[in-house]
C-alpha cells in the first residue's frame, strides 16, 4: 500500500472548527432526527431521550453536508438526509451493545443496559424503519441506492465479523473487509449523498474521500482501546481484548510474537472473563512487538489516500475543513 505524505498540520482544528462551516445546517439535522423519530408512545420518547443523547459528534451529518457545500451550493434536503445517516449509525450503535452485551457508549449506560435487550433489538429496528420511511418520502432513487448499499455493507461486515471461527486467525485482509463495511461504508455513503446534494460532479473523489477517512477512523478507534482510558474514550479500557476480539494492532504484533507471548494472548482467548491484569499483559505485549506502530502507520497510509481525493476539488471553507478532519480523525480524543 503506497500513498504520498500526508500534509501535516501544525494545530489540528477542533471539531467545532471543522463544522463550523454548517453551524447552522447542523442544528437543523437535529431537528430532522427529532421529527422522524417522532412517536406517540411515551415509554418509546424515553427511549429515544436516551437514544439523542448517545448521538455524539455528529461527525457523519458533519462530512454529508461539508461535501454538500464543496460549490457552495447545497440543497435544502442534506439535513434530511443527514439525519437519515445518522439514524442508521444509532441503530448500529443499539445492535452492536446488545449483540456485544455492552454496557457503556460514550461514557452513558446502553439502551440494552438501561432497559432490556429485547427494547435494544426493537429500538434499533425502529430507528432502520423511521430512516427508511423517510427516505421514501424524500424520493430520491440515487441517495436511497447509496445509504441501502452502506446499510447492507454493515450487516454483512457484522456477519462476517460474528462468523469467525477461530478470532486469532483473523487476518489483515479480514481486519480491512471489516472495517470497510462497518465504518467506511456510512462515512463514504455521507459524503457520497452530500455530493449527489450539491457536488455531483465530484461524487467519486468525495466517496473515495470517505471510505479512505473511514478507515484511518476505525483504526484510531482499536488503538484508543490499547491507549487510552475509559474516562477518554467513554468505554473501558481494553473493550476489545475482553470480548475477544482482535483488530489490527494484534493482528501484527501475532506476526512477531514469541511462542511465550503468543500462549499469553491464547491464554486470554480461552478466559470467558479476562482479568485487567491479563488485558494490561496483552497490551504489553502488542506494544513491545509493534503493533501499536505498525496500526498508526497504516492509519496514516488511509489518511494520505483520503487527502489525495481532495486534491481536484476547488477551494472551499467546506474543503478546508475536509481536509482539517484528516488530522482530527487522527490526533482525536474522544
Amino acid at each position: 500500500m503506497t500513498a504520498r505524505p500526508r500534509t501535516s498540520s501544525p494545530s489540528p482544528a477542533s471539531l467545532k472548527d471543522i463544522q463550523a462551516p454548517v453551524e447552522g445546517a447542523l442544528s437543523r439535522v437535529h431537528d430532522e432526527m427529532w421529527r422522524i423519530v417522532a412517536i406517540d408512545s411515551e415509554f418509546f420518547r424515553g427511549v429515544n431521550e436516551h437514544l439523542m443523547l448517545m448521538k455524539g459528534k455528529m461527525v457523519r451529518p458533519t462530512l454529508l453536508l461539508l461535501s454538500s457545500e464543496i460549490e457552495g451550493a447545497g440543497e435544502t434536503r442534506a439535513a434530511a438526509y443527514a439525519a437519515v445517516l445518522e439514524l442508521i449509525h444509532l441503530a448500529t450503535l443499539v445492535h452492536d451493545d446488545a449483540v456485544d452485551h455492552s454496557v457503556l457508549r460514550r461514557g452513558m449506560p446502553t439502551i440494552n443496559s438501561l432497559f432490556t435487550h429485547q427494547v435494544a433489538v426493537i429500538a434499533g429496528d425502529f430507528l432502520y424503519s423511521r430512516a427508511i420511511q423517510e427516505l421514501v418520502r424524500l424520493d430520491d432513487m440515487d441517495v436511497l441506492r447509496v445509504i441501502s448499499d452502506a446499510a447492507n455493507e454493515l450487516t454483512i461486515g457484522e456477519m462476517r465479523q460474528l462468523g469467525a471461527l477461530d478470532a486469532l486467525a483473523f487476518s489483515e485482509s479480514d481486519y480491512e473487509f471489516l472495517i470497510k463495511c462497518k465504518t467506511a461504508a456510512l462515512f463514504k455513503a455521507a459524503c457520497d449523498v452530500g455530493a449527489l446534494c450539491g457536488a455531483p460532479r465530484f461524487r467519486s473523489q468525495l466517496a473515495r474521500f470517505g471510505e479512505r477517512l473511514g478507515m484511518a477512523f476505525q483504526v484510531q478507534d482499536d488503538l484508543l482501546d490499547y491507549t487510552e482510558d475509559s474516562g477518554t474514550t467513554g468505554k473501558p479500557t481494553g473493550l476489545d481484548l475482553k470480548e475477544h476480539k482482535v483488530t489490527l494492532p494484534l493482528i501484527e504484533a501475532l506476526r512477531r510474537v514469541s511462542t511465550d507471548q503468543r500462549a499469553v494472548i491464547e491464554r486470554l482467548f480461552a478466559m470467558p472473563e479476562p482479568s485487567d491484569t491479563d488485558i494490561a499483559h496483552v497490551v504489553e505485549i502488542v506494544r513491545e512487538t509493534g503493533g501499536l506502530d505498525f496500526a498508526r502507520r497504516r492509519g496514516e497510509e488511509y489518511a494520505s489516500q483520503a487527502e489525495e481525493a481532495l486534491y481536484d476539488l476547488p477551494d472551499s471553507p467546506a474543503r478546508a475543513a475536509l481536509n482539517d478532519a484528516l488530522a482530527y480523525v487522527l490526533d482525536r480524543r474522544f
